[in-house]
């Protein structure tokens, strides 16, 4: 018998083998070990037109219930998935515990209890933080883009994506591409800055913070990170008048210049994942039905591989919107033909297509492409191999100490000094009895849009900031002085009395933005409008309500002022620059803010933070920008004044009131000896040069050099000057430092009378300053 038995047992062994290797061989999707490709072919290969629609739509977390146990119901399961998959969820707004517990049981059921166990990709918007109760509130983009530290920002992103993926997140809608050039505008916040190479270099030390080093990422997503998601393609930030979604007329040379630039850096060296169009229109057709701009630019000039997640509605506003199309059919056909390869939030059009793939109206294939290209970024991401299982709670693990201190870092490297007359700053509390800390946003924490919250529980404001930093050494008189809208100007007297009795005043004035948990997006809430965010533009770029008021009524008390601004775009203070010795720009800086403006007002901290934008005078005098034409600032050259009207502007410079790159500190930088390694050169290799910094007082100061260039005679004209590298530096007191730069030669080339991007021949003048006015020093090269 023994014999028998061992045979009967072999054949088992070897059936089980076959039978196990024939279900591998029948499932290469399922196999780890594949290729992308292959897995992504057999995966389609096996798809209902259902399923692979399904995979173009997506649908949010919130619509699951979760009982008081952290359970989550099996029939809100089933009513919300119907036993398929979906492309993508959307995480919640709420706390990060529950989000987790929705991700789990989400995340099984799909891998369970659908026929092909393809996982959804859960997004999130992670633009200063992962957008959920518990999670680190960072500065405001505006405010990151003024640290001039992509080590820093790149940093930021790995701490988000490790909080955000805790909860079961796999997507971040972020970063922001889009240029800051128009401050009306109420996204204005959400961009790093105004300029192309600046804006795409803080954008991929995000990206690769987030998603992992470039390398890595064109194969896998590591685990601990998060795909990322450029927005908004393209040309978003710059709509007629300042008001969002408006349209945007282009000509080809600034859209390739300015506009293009961020994302085919974001795409080609950051090795984006996702893109998401805007909601605009360029030249008359919106981007969700533009295949020039969403194919032959986006796929076929840039290259890029991912795949493409429409903005919130943007589809449908094809048809209600635009007027482009006249049903839903017709802006299903646009939006695919275009290359939009899943809708959000929900269908409008999407779901009508298996019927028109059916009548013959589009063909399977683009069906078959776009579900590909959400499919390999799945694989790529890691999602059909490495289940979601929530932590016990997430709140213990995020939020850490480290964080808080970044966040502080990054606020503290973001302030910007703009002005400080006879060196107010910084304040001495050995040398103060008294301080009054004044303004309606004194004590009151503004984190900007696309935050969780905003109330003072979940921060630190500036009076509690300087409260903690001097200890009860100094009396503080605090008084609000006025709303943050309205006319009221009841509250002004009582501010007045308070700076009366103080040493010194510490003005905090602003705005607020719109949040996405309940304050702001249309609600009126008492005092506390929404100044800024999406939707939210501006005619003026005075401060607010009766801020303006305040300030004056303070200013009349004769006592030492330092204003400090906390909000979201560049406001128009001529008045204050003349009259106001110290002024502080802080944007919106994050949970840590007000200990990070109290650590730089009492000089624990030497200011680093350089405007990313130009401010302007006036509404009146937008655009500003630094990278203007020869042209762009007037033929006259002979501005006027309210006193003696001129040419150009009769009563008013052109110039901005601050300008790109600016921003003070406590101590001196001296420049020094120039040198280009060979002024000679011909159109490969690079630029390579260096400077000598010295900071000649008596404390610790960063410095961020900048390098412009200016093509001196070109076929087309350009800017008068290009940012083309920038480094920040620290530099101990009496020390000087030599900063190396390395420029290829690509960036000094246009885009020439046939749309041909060259490098020609001539001469080109390297600038090197502290600011786009503050040149220190300057060479010429040749390029043969």
């Amino acid at each position: 018998m023994k014999p028998i038995l061992t045979v009967i047992f072999c054949f088992l062994t070897v059936t089980i083998g076959i039978a196990q290797e024939i279900s591998k061989q029948e499932s290469p999707y399922k196999n780890s070990r594949v290729s992308v490709d292959v897995r992504v072919k057999d995966l389609l290969g096996r798809m209902t037109l259902k399923e692979k629609v399904s995979q173009m739509n997506m649908l949010s977390l919130s619509k699951l219930d979760l009982d008081k146990n952290g359970k989550v119901s099996r029939e809100s399961l089933d009513a919300l998935f119907k036993g398929v998959s979906i492309g993508t969820l959307e995480s919640p707004f709420i706390g990060v515990d529950e989000i987790s517990r929705l991700s789990e049981a989400a995340d099984d059921y799909l891998r369970n209890n659908t026929r092909l166990g393809i996982p959804a990709i859960q997004i999130a918007e992670c633009l200063h933080g992962q957008l959920a109760f518990g999670a680190t509130i960072f500065p405001q983009t505006i405010a990151q883009g003024s640290t001039w530290n992509p080590d820093l920002i790149k940093k930021m992103g790995a701490v988000i994506a490790q909080e955000a993926s805790l909860s079961g997140v796999d997507q971040a809608l972020s970063p922001i591409f889009d240029l800051a050039r128009d401050p009306r505008y109420g996204r204005f916040e959400e961009s790093f800055g105004e300029d192309p190479f600046h804006v795409a270099e803080m954008g991929k030390a995000f990206v690769i913070g987030m998603q992992g080093d470039p390398l890595i990422t064109k194969t896998k997503i590591p685990e601990n990170k998060l795909m990322c998601t450029a927005k908004h393609f393209v040309a978003y930030s710059s709509p007629f008048a300042g008001i969002n979604l408006g349209p945007n007329n282009l000509g080809p040379r600034d859209l390739r210049d300015l506009h293009i630039y961020p994302f085919k850096k974001a795409i080609q060296e950051a090795n984006i994942y996702a893109i998401m169009p805007a909601y605009n229109e360029v030249n008359g057709i919106p981007l969700h039905s533009n295949m020039y701009l969403m194919k032959d630019i986006l796929r076929g000039e840039l290259g890029f591989k991912g795949y493409v997640f429409s903005d919130y509605e943007a589809i449908a506003m094809l048809n209600y919107f635009h007027k482009v199309t006249e049903d839903k059919a017709a802006t299903a056909i646009a939006a695919i033909e275009a290359g939009i390869d899943l809708e959000a939030p929900k269908s409008f059009a999407y779901s009508e297509l298996p019927g028109l793939v059916r009548s013959g109206k589009i063909d399977i294939a683009l069906i078959d492409q776009a579900v590909s290209n959400i499919l390999t970024a799945k694989f790529k991401a890691g999602l059909f191999d490495r289940p979601y299982n929530a932590p016990a709670k997430v709140s213990d693990l995020i939020h850490t100490a480290a964080a808080v201190n970044l966040a502080r870092e990054i606020a503290e490297e973001s302030i910007i000094l703009l002005k400080n007359e006879n060196k107010q700053l910084p304040l001495d509390v050995e040398q103060l009895n008294s301080i009054a800390v004044i303004g309606p946003n004194a004590d009151q924490v503004q984190y900007g849009d696309y935050s969780a919250r905003k109330d003072n529980e979940s921060g630190v404001t500036i009076l509690e900031g300087i409260k903690n930093l001097t200890k009860d050494k100094l009396k503080i008189n605090y008084a609000k002085g006025a709303n943050i809208t309205g006319d009221d100007k009841g509250q002004i007297p009582a501010a007045v009395k308070a700076a009366k009795k103080s040493d010194v005043v510490v003005l905090v004035i602003g705005g607020t933005s719109s949040t996405l948990s309940g304050v702001g997006w249309g609600k009126d809430i008492p005092n506390d409008y929404p100044t800024s965010g999406e939707g939210f533009d501006r005619t003026s770029l005075n401060p607010p309500g009766v801020q303006s008021e305040l300030i004056q009524a303070i200013y009349k008390t004769g006592k030492p002022i330092v204003l400090v601004m906390v909000h979201g775009r560049a406001y128009t203070i001529p008045w204050e620059k003349k009259h106001i010795p110290a002024i502080i720009e802080a944007w919106y800086p994050g949970e840590e803010g007000g200990n990070a403006v109290a650590r730089v007002l009492f000089g624990e901290v030497n200011p680093s933070g350089k405007l990313t934008v130009s401010v302007p005078q006036s509404a009146g005098h937008i655009p500003v920008f630094y990278n203007h034409k020869p042209s762009g600032r007037g033929f006259y050259k002979k501005p006027g004044s309210p006193e003696k009207p001129g040419r150009d502007y009769v009563f008013s410079t052109p110039d901005p009131l601050f300008p790109f790159g600016h921003g003070l500190s406590y101590t001196e930088f001296v420049y020094s000896d120039l040198q280009v390694q060979d002024s000679k050169l011909d159109l490969n290799g690079e630029v390579k040069l260096s400077v000598k910094v010295k900071n000649s007082g008596k404390i610790t100061g960063k410095e961020v050099i900048q390098i412009y260039i200016n093509d001196k005679i070109s076929s087309v004209t350009t800017p008068v000057k290009a940012l083309k590298e920038f480094k920040k530096v620290e530099i101990s007191p009496n020390e000087t430092v030599t900063v190396k730069f390395s420029i290829p030669i690509n960036e000094f080339g246009l885009w020439d009378k046939d749309m041909k991007y060259v490098v020609e021949p001539g001469t080109f003048e390297i600038m090197i300053g502290s600011s786009a006015e503050d040149i220190r020093l300057r060479k010429t090269i040749t390029i043969k």
